[in-house]
């Protein structure tokens, strides 16, 4: 009866064995039948494991309450499929490193960021099927002192701010946005009236907006801050409501193609590229709205900063901070719709516009 080879198996071992086989001999077995009894059921057993695939589809769905918004609940299920797709017919107990190098590898150095959050997801799924009792052993997919042994270091990204519009040039942009009619250039357009992020807008439902008030109550739960936030609504945005409810198809503002679903996420981001302004993202119209505020108006920083939905003073302030100025934003906010549209509304838009040329003082 073979014992295995050294150096797999130590000599220790060896006599371990050999102490074992002689005591299944004692009991009236055959130890080499026994073993190939037990390589027999380990193999069934392996067959109908679950594979990874269908470990990670189940349990992402059920921890997918954590995910603020649409957009990261994509993120998860779709790096899952589509680069660890070599990874979804395993048996979750047969993963090993090699198989989480193979699905690595090809974008370590191309997409360095994907590949890092894909590495950090397969790490969580195979740490729950561990705690599930389906896995044993150190997890493969591990970064410190075992892939950061085998992988190269990534490149730090340097991730600056989203690239923006300069609000000088807001007003001519807009001209060419409203010439479209698509359901994704009301949202961008809407986006931009609002100051919000592309997740609030997408995700908007009717229930939330408030005609009588002309408000639109976002839920903290698709708030980047986790707070219910407030957002005066114009003529203008009132008025890209109402186109919309004409083309109502459901629960949501802006509604996809597909029943029930929303606008992807994607949309606006696609529309600036028809546009021909790759140039800019649609979070970047938000500091395009800060620079205007802060540059050409005399509204406070920090109303500004209340209407981008940022944390605002320290928590002491907070504290005694109660309100959200709501109706000192609806002017901010109207100003900027205006400006939008090419008028001239604060003071020192005002000025600008009237300034008289200086003297000549050499005559």
């Amino acid at each position: 009866m073979g014992l295995g080879g050294f150096p797999g198996v130590s000599l220790a071992e060896a006599r371990e064995k050999t102490i074992d086989a002689r005591r299944q001999v004692r009991d009236g077995t055959n130890p080499i039948e026994a073993r190939k009894r037990e390589k027999a059921a380990s193999q069934s057993t392996e067959g109908s494991a679950q594979t990874f695939g269908e470990f990670a589809d189940t349990w992402v769905q059920s921890i997918i309450s954590e995910f603020r918004n649409e957009k990261h609940r994509w993120q998860w299920t779709q790096t899952l499929k589509v680069y660890a797709a070599a990874l979804s017919p395993l048996a979750i107990n047969n993963v090993e490193t090699e198989h989480v190098l193979d699905v690595l590898r090809p974008i370590w150095t191309t997409k360095p960021e994907t590949a890092s959050r894909l590495r950090g997801r397969i790490e969580r799924v195979l740490d729950a099927a561990k705690a599930m009792g389906l896995r044993t052993g150190e997890n493969p997919a591990r970064w410190r002192g075992h892939l950061d042994k085998l992988l190269t270091k990534r490149k730090r990204l340097n991730r600056g701010h989203h690239p923006a519009l300069p609000y000088q040039e807001m007003p001519a942009f807009m001209v060419n946005l409203r010439k479209r009619r698509a359901v994704s250039a009301l949202a961008l357009e809407f986006t931009i009236l609002c100051a919000s992020r592309t997740g609030e807008v997408i995700g908007a439902q009717w229930n939330e907006i408030q005609r009588k008030g002309a408000v639109w109550i976002i839920p903290g739960s698709r708030m980047k801050a986790g707070k219910e936030h407030r957002v005066p609504l114009g003529e203008r945005a009132l008025a890209i409501l109402d186109e919309m409810e004409l083309l109502k198809k459901g629960d949501h503002v802006f509604p996809g193609q597909k029943k029930g679903k929303p606008l992807s996420n994607m949309a606006m981001l696609n529309l600036l590229e028809r546009m021909e302004r790759p140039d800019i993202t649609v979070h970047g119209f938000r500091s395009s709205f800060r620079d205007w505020a802060g540059e050409t108006t005399d509204f406070p920083r920090e109303l500004a900063e209340t209407a981008l939905a940022h944390v605002v003073g320290d928590e002491t302030e907070r504290a005694y901070r109660r309100g959200d100025s709501l109706d000192k934003r609806r002017k901010l906010m109207d100003a900027w719709a205006k400006f939008l549209s090419g008028e001239a509304t604060t003071p020192k838009q005002l000025k600008a516009k009237n300034r008289l040329p200086k003297p000549d003082r050499t005559k």
